[in-house]
Parts: C-alpha cells; structure tokens; sequence
C-alpha cells in the first residue's frame, strides 16, 4: 500500500468518524432522545423527515470525499510548494495552534460569504446550491449536505487558508474540527444559546442558529458562516433576523413557565 493510498484510508475513517460523532450526538440528544424535553428550543415546529436525515446523510459522505481529495491534491502534489505547510509543530509557540485557527476561521468566513452569495445566483443555485436548500428545516446532518461541485468549491477554501497562513497538520485539524462543529450549531434546528447572550456584544457579532435557520427557511440573506459582519456590511442580513431571534428566545420562556405550573400542580 503506497502513501497516498495509506493517508487517503486513514483520512476518510477519520472524517467519517466525525461526522457521525460530531453530528450524530447533537443529533440523538435533540431528535431522537429529548425531542420533548427540548422542544421549547426548537426554531421551527415542524421536523424534518427520515428521508431527509438519508439524503443528507448521502450528499455529506460525497462531500466528505471530495474534502479529503483535495487535502490530498494539496499534500502530495507540487501544490503544496505554494502553501505555507510546515512539518514540525515545534517552528511555531503552542499560542500560535490556536491563533492560526481563530484565524482560519475569519478567512473561511469571508470565502464563504463570497461563495454562498455566487451560488444564490439563478444558474449555480439550480445547478449545485438547491441541493442543500432541499434542507428547509436543516438538522445536524444538513452541515455537509452539498451538491459535488459545490462541495469543490467549500473544500478549496482550505488551499486559500495554507497560502495565507502557516499551518501544521494539527492546526488544519483543529480548524476542520471548530469548522464542523459551529456548522453543526448553525444547522441544528434548535436555538440552545444561553438567555445573557442575547445581551451581550457577541450577539452584534457570532451567527447563531436562528440566523442560519432563517436563510433555509427563506432561501436569501444571512449568507455568512460564523459572523455577522458580511451581511451587515453589505445589507444582507435578514431584517426580521433580531425579532425572530426574540421570538424563539421568547416562546422558550413560554414554554418553560407551563412546564414549572404542570410539575407543580
């Protein structure tokens, strides 16, 4: 077995792995396990079906294995001399691990924006992004639910990332993995952020679930990943975005204060 073969094996067992781990627990807890308790922190009152839960499933395995394709492309192939890889964890201070995934996660922001407002263009929404719109009331396996060609185009923002910044393979893992599990978050159908963020600066800052969940719900605006900034430098955040925000945060409360007066009585 060559070395190509040997990584591309071990990647795949890997990312599978997450997946089904990062996703399947959020997944078991809000859907399978508590749907009732939990139910107070549900977006949208309906639920999707089994059927969608499969094909979700499906489209992420392909974009799973596009994803790892193009690792490889830039591992083993004069790609990588354009890059910024480096091979030993100790040429950078430990600090430098988790500023280069902050980081990341700014620039994969601002690819993303710029990607996802491309693909809500007539001809590469129909032909690639209606794939994951099929997701209206997204669930964690919605994360990596991409057309082929779309899953390309998410996938190369890595390539963007390695030119830019120095990165050690523990760093590109720690980033695919904070990547993953915000995009999780961002899908998972239920708002679980605590009440005090909402009057904190964060809120003026992160996406939450109920920003991503608005997108799905109303297929424009809201296009960024993990800030806020995108949308409202360019006017494309959701006007309602706010006021849907307090409504969930509202019918939560709600929801909380019945089920205090039937335990009591």
């Amino acid at each position: 077995m060559n070395k190509i073969t040997e990584t591309f094996i071990h990647m795949m067992s890997v990312s599978i792995l997450r997946y089904f781990v990062l996703a399947g627990i959020p997944f078991i807890l809000f859907y399978l396990l508590f749907p009732k308790t939990f139910s107070r922190f549900k977006i949208q009152e309906r639920y999707a079906s089994h059927k969608d839960f499969l094909r979700e499933i499906w489209y992420s395995m392909q974009s799973t294995l596009m994803f790892i394709v193009i690792t490889l492309l830039i591992w083993f192939t004069p790609v990588k001399g354009i890059t910024r890889i480096y091979d030993h964890i100790q040429d950078y201070p430990v600090w430098y691990l988790f500023l280069s995934v902050f980081l990341s996660l700014i620039i994969h922001d601002t690819y993303f924006y710029w990607l996802h407002r491309v693909l809500h263009t007539k001809f590469f929404y129909r032909q690639t992004h209606l794939v994951h719109h099929q997701s209206m009331n997204p669930s964690p396996w919605t994360a990596y639910s991409f057309h082929l060609l779309e899953a390309v185009g998410e996938g190369m923002v890595l390539l963007v990332i390695v030119m830019i910044l120095p990165m050690h393979q523990y760093n590109i893992l720690l980033f695919t993995i904070a990547a993953f599990t915000i995009n999780v978050y961002g899908h998972l159908g239920y708002e679980i952020a605590p009440k005090w963020f909402r009057r904190t600066w964060l809120f003026e800052i992160l996406n939450t679930s109920v920003h991503h969940n608005l997108h799905h719900s109303k297929f424009v605006g809201n296009y960024g990943l993990y800030f806020r900034f995108w949308n409202r430098l360019m006017k494309t955040e959701n006007p309602h975005y706010v006021k849907a925000y307090d409504a969930v945060m509202e019918k939560r409360a709600e929801k909380r204060t019945t089920e205090k007066v039937f335990k009591a009585a």
